[in-house]
Formats: structure tokens, sequence, C-alpha cells
């Protein structure tokens, strides 16, 4: 019987503890359904990321910038125009910008209008947040402009910079999305 007893003790605590974790938690309805929202959203989050990489990699996408400013300490200028865009797709570039011009103060502001049918250098890579993009071209002049995309896939946000060997590079902040 002294034996019995604690294998019975041992039994029954085993049999508890087993029936406690492997219950399910009861959740309440307003509980279930924060759940099936989290778990929604972050499905859609997931679509988006993976909606970013297909257009940066199908080198089909269009920057919609939102600011500017001209490097490394210029004033940080708003682009309210939704006619300034950079566009991408088959090997081509269609690039509508304000440029900042001078090589000492007063600065000014210039249009980048040109369609480019041959990028120079395209080089796409990955990094820990998105994708990093280059590509140069003359823009039918005498110097060479480098642009430079980080792209953030989660946030859809980007930066371009735009280098010259004359001119103070230009950086502009906007956004990625899809041509349609």
């Amino acid at each position: 019987m002294k034996r019995v007893l604690p294998i019975l003790a041992g039994l029954l605590l085993c049999a508890v503890a087993i029936t406690v974790i492997g219950q399910k938690k009861v959740l309440t309805p307003k509980e279930e359904r924060r759940e099936i929202r989290e778990k929604r959203r972050a499905e859609r989050i997931a679509n988006f990321e993976r909606t970013i990489d297909s257009i940066v990699l199908a080198r089909s996408f269009q920057f919609n910038p939102q600011t500017m400013q001209r490097q490394p300490a210029g004033p940080l200028r708003s682009i309210m125009n939704p006619e300034f865009s950079v566009s991408i797709w088959n090997g081509s570039a269609d690039i509508c910008l304000p440029y900042v011009k001078g090589y000492v103060p007063p600065y000014y502001v210039t249009v980048i209008n040109y369609t480019i049918g041959d990028l120079q250098g395209y080089t796409t890579e990955q990094t820990h947040e998105g994708w990093m993009v280059t590509f140069s071209s003359s823009l039918f002049s005498s110097s060479t402009y480098t642009f430079t995309f980080e792209i953030f896939s989660r946030t859809g946000g980007a930066n371009l910079t735009i280098t010259n060997p004359w001119y103070s590079p230009v950086q502009y902040s906007g956004s990625i999305s899809q041509i349609y």
C-alpha cells in the first residue's frame, strides 16, 4: 500500500497536468475577433511586402516623391505636384523630377524631364529592409547622373538619391507603387 499510494498520486498529478496543458484557452468573442483582425492584417502586410518585392524584381515600378533635399544640409522641400515621378519598365525610365542645380549659392530648382531607353549599369541588390536599385544615365548631357533607390519592402517607402559630379546630391523621399 505504501508503494501504491505514491504511484497513484504521481499518476493523478500527471493526468491533471496533461489535462491543464492540453486544454485550449476559450476566447471571448471580443478576443477572438481581435485575433482574427490581427491575423488578417499580418496577411495583408505580407502580401504587400511580396507585391513590392515582385515589382522591384520585375523592374516595373513607379517612385512617387513627396519631399526633396539638396545634400548635405539643404532645405527640405515638399513636392505637391502629382506629375513628378520616376517610372521604370522594360529597361527604360520616364523621369520627371524637380532638381537642385548650382555650384555655389544661390542654388536654383530646375526640372529633369526625360525618357531614357538605356539604363546603364542597372543593378538590384536585396538588403535587410528591402532593395537597393541603381542605374546611371547621361540624361542627354555631358555628365553622368546616378540614380540610387533605397526601397523599403514592408512600408512601400523609398529614398532616391541623384548624384552628379558637378552638383550636390539631391535626395527624395516618397513611395513605390505598381505601374498600371
